[in-house]
């Protein structure tokens, strides 16, 4: 199929965006990577009346250092996670994401950015951004505003961005050098979008768990916190049987959909079986942190 007719326009600044999207409201879609609107587009299931495309602003093409976070522009490629020595220091999960992700060709092309606000229910970078309590920096002609990724995903596909707003940023907060990180999923094949996943960051005070975020994807609407399996691993030590016990817990509280691929019954078992394996990757590299 083909996309329907549109207005094609190419913005250099973020102020010159901004205006375009002020001017024609949810007539409008951003273009980034488009490894997903590009597939919308000729499917006919996005069907704007004009696509701004940003990728001539090059002052939205960064990874750097910011108050102890790594911010990360609107139109930085995906494959940049996994060379970046800033990334490797201060957030390591999002390289570890990357190993997951789609494959070489899309990361070469697709935005870290782009794949958060897109907000696919069964994609990494969202659970991701959940768990490390990341931040979106969105522009309009009225001004910025912050927006917690935990708080951006109103539903499947749906979020709160306005018409007239354009995601400037992530900013993601540098991890703790003793947590340990780890993501995991299920796919059909490696690069398929994941049937369920589940990212945990967990650091130790002596051998109680003191912090700890897990977040899970491809189990419900959009990628959420697992907060009650967090309540239930805070201030314990580590055991079988606790573990048992989240599993168990994240299993019956997930909200998973059936599709063609799985139903939701096959993916509450993954549930309980990913969050035990990414809670112990997570502990050992925890661990392995503190030994060194």
């Amino acid at each position: 199929m083909k996309p329907v007719a549109f207005k094609y326009l190419k913005p250099a600044t973020v102020e010159e965006a901004t205006a375009f999207l002020a001017e024609y409201g949810s007539e409008a879609k951003i273009l980034a990577g488009g490894q997903s609107m590009m597939p919308m587009l000729s499917m006919r299931i996005a069907r704007p009346s004009v696509l701004v495309d940003i990728n001539e602003i090059a002052e939205l093409t960064y990874i750097r250092a910011a108050d102890d976070a790594v911010a990360i522009g609107s139109v930085t490629r995906q494959r940049r996670l996994g060379d970046d020595d800033l990334v490797a220091e201060q957030v390591p999960v999002l390289a570890s994401a990357l190993k997951c992700m789609s494959h070489p060709q899309i990361q070469n092309r697709g935005t870290v950015v782009g794949s958060i606000c897109h907000g696919d229910p069964a994609a990494e970078l969202p659970a991701v951004a959940i768990a490390l309590g990341a931040e979106l920096t969105a522009c309009s002609q009225a001004g910025t505003r912050t927006i917690p990724v935990a708080e951006f995903y109103r539903g499947y596909y749906r979020n709160i961005l306005e018409p007239d707003e354009l995601v400037s940023e992530v900013n993601f907060p540098a991890m703790l050098p003793s947590c340990g990180w780890s993501v995991v999923e299920i796919s059909r094949r490696h690069g398929d979008l994941a049937l369920a996943g589940v990212a945990s960051l967990v650091a130790f005070a002596g051998e109680e768990i003191d912090h700890v975020r897990i977040a899970c994807f491809g189990l419900g609407k959009a990628a959420h916190r697992l907060v009650d399996a967090e309540s239930l691993l805070k201030g314990q030590r580590t055991s079988s049987e606790l573990f048992q016990e989240v599993a168990s817990l994240v299993s019956s509280s997930v909200k998973p959909m059936d599709d063609s691929h799985a139903s939701a019954e096959y993916r509450r078992a993954l549930a309980a079986e990913l969050t035990q394996r990414s809670l112990f990757e997570a502990i050992e590299r925890a661990k392995q942190g503190a030994a060194s």
